[in-house]
């Protein structure tokens, strides 16, 4: 799939380094009120407290509302009318908070927006006009890491269909704030599988398309070298008893979002990473988290483009990447290997990965996933059922079935 140009009017976001700095933001704003939507995780602590603090430094009223749970479009659609008239927002919450700031402020200020999401379709990607753009500022502080939400055009929605993605220019907030404070109450395991979230994407997209980028290569491998070395940091402290310091935790959400800037991959088709829809359907289908589906495709995946079969990415790039990424870890792993590498990484990271589902249940995902993403959709490009299904088999550990 060809690279398509970005046509939106919509500025880039903004990244600010610490909550004081908004202080001056709301100042150079007209409105006298902050909405401030927070997940009920982190409602009432550190980064919401701070948030009020600098909106009562700049005389700002604050109003709150709370969510909870991932949303749907229902959910998605009576946020947007409340929030249609607000002057501005700040969003403080993981990725699936931040996604639903992100599509209600878009939904309540273009109509069109809901028309594109309720057509009936069966791809699993939803792409929305470059001319729809938000009329109400949107500050991200996300308290996770991994997503990278904040950054990114992106938002993933529950449907009755399954799961989908939701790609805009207009999705993008007006500014992302990163504060140490804002993760301080993230636990270890979910920190680890942010650190991987950052890896499983960078590396789908290095080592899935075929081309030779050499600037944009040495960008992704310098974010990767740095990557590895903070999760083996995380490991570490996991290890000891004693929890990441701000400085660590910062650093990954650093590079959290910008493994979502459009110069690391300019260039490169932008399917490229396969394994994330397998990894969508198979979390969304089994009840597990995105990462704990990630973590079992990752071996048998990077099996198959090393076999190698240059419909899952390509030997050559993914086997140099791997390489990079070794020599960067301060826990010594096979080098020569990828699968067999990056089942050693997330052993050493502590992350989970084991599913069960029965043979039948994982054939039923497989076709879910070819009816959303593939069948001549550029998103799982020549792969077929067959393909889908023997790599989800592996990853559950559940024999194929005949006749799929």
């Amino acid at each position: 799939m060809e690279p398509v140009w970005s046509l939106s009017r919509h500025p880039l976001t903004r990244v600010a380094y610490g909550l004081d700095g908004l202080s001056q933001w709301l100042t150079r704003h007209a409105g006298r009120r902050l909405t401030i939507l927070v997940d009920a995780a982190v409602a009432d602590g550190e980064a919401e407290a701070r948030v009020r603090q600098r909106a009562a430094w700049a005389d700002r009223d604050t109003e709150r509302i709370v969510l909870s749970g991932p949303g749907d479009l229902a959910s998605v659609a009576r946020l947007a009318a409340d929030l249609a008239d607000r002057e501005f927002v700040v969003a403080i919450g993981g990725g699936s908070l931040l996604d639903q700031a992100k599509l209600a402020v878009l939904l309540g200020s273009d109509p069109a927006v809901g028309d594109r999401l309720t057509v009936r379709q069966r791809s699993g990607l939803v792409l929305l006009s470059a001319d729809s753009a938000p009329r109400v500022p949107l500050v991200a502080v996300p308290t996770t890491v991994g997503t990278g939400s904040e950054l990114s055009g992106a938002v993933c929605l529950s449907t009755p269909e399954g799961k989908r993605l939701v790609l805009g220019n207009g999705l993008q907030p007006e500014v992302a704030v990163y504060d140490a404070v804002a993760t301080r109450t993230l636990p270890g395991d979910l920190l680890a599988e942010g650190v991987l979230e950052v890896l499983f994407r960078l590396a789908g997209m290095y080592a899935g398309d075929h081309r030779e980028l050499p600037t944009e290569d040495a960008f992704a491998e310098t974010l990767l070298r740095r990557l590895v070395r903070l999760g083996d940091e995380v490991a570490a402290a996991r290890a000891a008893g004693t929890a990441p310091g701000d400085a660590t935790r910062l650093e990954i959400a650093k590079l959290s979002g910008l493994s979502h800037q459009p110069w690391l991959n300019l260039g490169r088709d932008p399917c490229a990473c396969k394994g994330w829809y397998l990894a969508n359907e198979l979390s969304t289908a089994l009840g597990v988290r995105k990462m704990t589906a990630a973590a079992a495709l990752l071996p048998p995946l990077w099996r198959r483009i090393t076999r190698p079969d240059p419909r899952w990415g390509s030997a050559a790039r993914l086997e140099r990447l791997w390489r990079a990424v070794s020599a960067a870890r301060t826990a010594p792993g096979p080098a020569d290997d990828p699968a067999s590498g990056i089942d050693a990484l997330l052993d050493d990271w502590g992350i989970r990965r084991s599913l069960d589902a029965p043979p039948e249940r994982v054939a039923e995902v497989a076709r879910a996933t070819v009816r959303a993403w593939g069948q001549g959709l550029p998103t799982l490009g020549a792969l077929t059922l067959a393909d889908v299904h023997e790599v989800m088999a592996e990853a559950v550990g559940a024999p194929a079935l005949a006749g799929r």
